[in-house]
């Protein structure tokens, strides 16, 4: 049975088709016969009468056009919609979880009220910070320090001698710094990052095994894509982040990879966390994404698993 899937990403022509997942989805989305429905989080709309509250959306209804062919999508019909016309919503904008991601959040609790089903649920999105939501598994993280103190975190830095440390709401790799107890750089990174103690960030323990690739585990409905995309850094470099350079490697899960991306995912997934891409680094879960994890076509061009089918298939078979 076909649905109608509103995409609510940024805009369509900033995408990088031959690597984006987002493109991925809805690619595979019109071939399983589905409508696709694209629209931006600022075009959400909501109101009340005094009977009921209500969420429309400007959206356009998109056909992805055949490879090759510029621009990529071409739009069938524009106009407002209400969202209980659709059968998903697929919450896919990117980081940062600004302001306007927040209350777009906000908005679609009420689709959500409204019988609506939201992927991920925006609830969880609120509730779970990439950054953050790993320290819920303390038995599979790195020592993990969370703050904005600078006392605590220098104190943390020589305690465990090589540490990185990243802001909380940025994507891809900005903003990371791998630093020594004895960088004279430290006191400055750190002032920096937490705006001279002003805003919290994360601090973890280096981990050597990131030479190897930090890992990206996607997990559908609960259960681990069967491979995972090792991120690998550039020679003389510490951050395995494709946009930051990194070469993706298809590699297979080890045990403790599947037991890891087994136990978040099934505990994740009754709150709402539908699709998630984990980050493990050796044996160590260091991050878990819930915004709009990516990796599905790296994933595909190397091993033939198209997870983006695996997704689309699961949403349906839940539905």
């Amino acid at each position: 049975m076909s649905q109608r899937l509103l995409f609510i990403c940024d805009p369509l022509s900033g995408f990088t088709i031959y690597k984006d997942t987002t493109y991925a989805m809805m690619v595979e989305a019109q071939a399983q016969g589905d409508k696709v429905f694209i629209a931006t989080a600022d075009k959400l709309s909501a109101k009340t009468t005094s009977a009921q509250s209500s969420l429309g959306v400007f959206a356009d209804q998109v056909q992805i056009q055949e490879a090759g062919v510029q621009p990529w999508w071409k739009v069938v019909e524009s106009g407002w919609k209400d969202v209980q016309d659709f059968d998903v919503i697929l919450m896919r904008k990117d980081p940062p979880f600004d302001q306007e991601y927040f209350v777009a959040t906000q908005l679609l609790d009420i689709a959500s009220r409204l019988g609506v089903r939201v992927v991920n649920a925006p609830n969880a999105l609120r509730d779970h910070g990439e950054k953050m939501a790993a320290l819920e598994f303390p038995e599979f993280t790195p020592p993990t320090l969370v703050s904005s103190d600078l006392v605590s975190l220098k104190a943390f830095a020589h305690e465990h001698q090589k540490i990185v440390i990243k802001p909380l709401d940025a994507m891809g790799g900005t903003g990371i710094f791998v630093l020594t107890s004895d960088d004279p750089n430290l006191p400055s990174a750190l002032e920096v990052l937490t705006d001279s103690g002003r805003r919290a960030i994360v601090a973890q323990r280096h981990l050597p095994a990131i030479v190897d690739g930090d890992k990206r585990i996607i997990v559908i409905n609960g259960q681990p894509v069967d491979v995972a995309l090792a991120r690998i850094p550039q020679p003389g470099q510490s951050r395995g982040n494709l946009a930051a350079g990194g070469k993706g490697v298809v590699v297979p899960l080890s045990q403790r990879d599947r037991e890891i991306a087994t136990t978040v995912g099934q505990r994740l997934l009754p709150r709402g966390l539908f699709l998630l891409g984990l980050d493990v680094i050796g044996d160590s879960l260091t991050e878990i994404n819930v915004t709009s994890p990516t990796g599905f076509q790296e994933i595909k061009a190397q091993s033939g698993i198209d997870v983006a089918a695996l997704f689309i298939n699961a949403l349906r078979q839940t539905s």
